[in-house]
């Protein structure tokens, strides 16, 4: 990633001669140089004293007070949780479209009563504006939808499927809109805030001195808060992956993370950058930067892939699981829109070629079809 540093103050040139403790150095004027360690032979010894990250999300100034703040970032991610929630009830009778809308907006910072906490941040006004219209018009699907619970889907035909063990509302095309919602809103909202705002030069070339307002318990940089609330925006615990998430992109980091390493890349790497802004070094701080937007394109994509092999194992046997996994599989390939600007994979031209692979009808796709989708993403990541 490019950054102007016209405005950053860099210590580069002191820190490389803290970084390193020289003991019996002939050389006096060697720093921190120790007559009585001399070595007999008069050689040097260099002991690594460089400062270390922690291993947990927790950083804090020389009084001690915690510069770590992202309560935002939770609030958004708890209405997200309670919005799905609803969504989920709609295989239990009809969900209302409005109480849905006034979530997504948090109306009346409670959501016009539908939170179980006030708040006065909202989802709507962190989505990717060019898609809010798209997500406002899938809840009022979902809601029409939830109006057909008490039917059994097929095409053409809202309602639920069911393999005896698993339920599911659907759309009369077979989508899922609780998945592609969630899913989609994952991107939308989580991915492209971190990403595309808050790891932006816009969020990063900001002071880097001066807390922002310690009167007031805001004992951290403006460039240390935006960090923050991109970790925020990734919801995972402060010691990730020791604590495993059950939702969000938490869940799913883990459940790539045997084949990607995604558990360590990401998390080391937001250790790794938000320490580099403790110590002003801004080239770590992008090099983590840029680490976390490559792995995290690489979890939607390969998370969409698993989906659509499951959706490809299911196709006509079992069409609660197929059309569940599939509606996952489009959300997370949705959320490749989301990606780093500077360093993603697909073009927004290549990916919308791609989303439009899954057609408008679930049930109209074909097993050539779904491995045709699978295919176009196997082949780029």
């Amino acid at each position: 990633m490019k950054r102007s540093k016209a405005l950053l103050v860099l210590i580069a040139g002191a820190m490389a001669f803290t970084a390193c403790k020289k003991e019996g150095c002939t050389d006096e004027t060697a720093s921190n140089y120790n007559e009585e360690a001399k070595k007999d032979d008069g050689s040097c010894v260099y002991i690594d004293n460089s400062p270390v990250a922690p291993t947990t999300y927790a950083f804090t100034d020389e009084n001690d007070n915690s510069t770590v703040s992202y309560g935002g970032q939770q609030d958004r991610l708890a209405q997200l949780s309670e919005m799905v929630a609803m969504m989920k009830d709609g295989v239990n009778g009809p969900v209302d479209a409005q109480a849905l809308q006034d979530m997504f907006a948090n109306t009346g910072d409670n959501g016009n009563g539908n939170f179980s906490f006030s708040s006065s941040k909202q989802l709507k006004n962190k989505c990717f504006a060019n898609d809010v219209a798209f997500f406002e018009d899938a809840l009022d699907s979902l809601a029409l939808s939830s109006q057909s619970y008490n039917m059994t889907a097929a095409n053409g035909q809202a309602g639920l499927v069911t393999n005896g063990t698993k339920t599911y509302l659907v759309a009369a095309n077979g989508m899922e809109y609780t998945q592609i919602i969630e899913k989609g809103l994952m991107g939308a909202v989580l991915m492209y805030q971190a990403n595309n705002v808050y790891f932006s030069d816009t969020k990063m070339d900001v002071d880097n001195t001066t807390a922002v307002d310690p009167a007031a318990g805001k004992y951290y940089t403006a460039m240390e808060h935006h960090f923050d609330e991109a970790f925020g925006y990734f919801g995972v615990d402060v010691d990730f992956p020791t604590t495993i998430p059950d939702h969000f992109w938490g869940e799913y980091c883990n459940s790539r993370d045997t084949e990607l390493n995604s558990n360590a890349v990401m998390m080391d790497n937001f250790l790794k950058g938000r320490f580099a802004i403790t110590q002003e070094d801004y080239t770590a701080r992008d090099e983590a930067i840029e680490a976390i937007q490559v792995m995290w394109e690489k979890i939607a994509a390969r998370q969409a892939i698993h989906y659509l092999d499951a959706a490809i194992s299911n196709f006509g046997t079992d069409d609660a699981v197929y059309l569940h996994t599939l509606s996952e599989a489009l959300g997370f390939t949705m959320c490749i829109r989301y990606a780093g600007q500077d360093t993603r994979v697909l073009t927004q031209t290549e990916l919308n070629t791609i989303l439009a692979m899954y057609g408008d009808n679930f049930w109209d796709l074909t097993l050539v079809d779904l491995n045709n989708i699978k295919a176009e993403l196997e082949a780029k990541y």
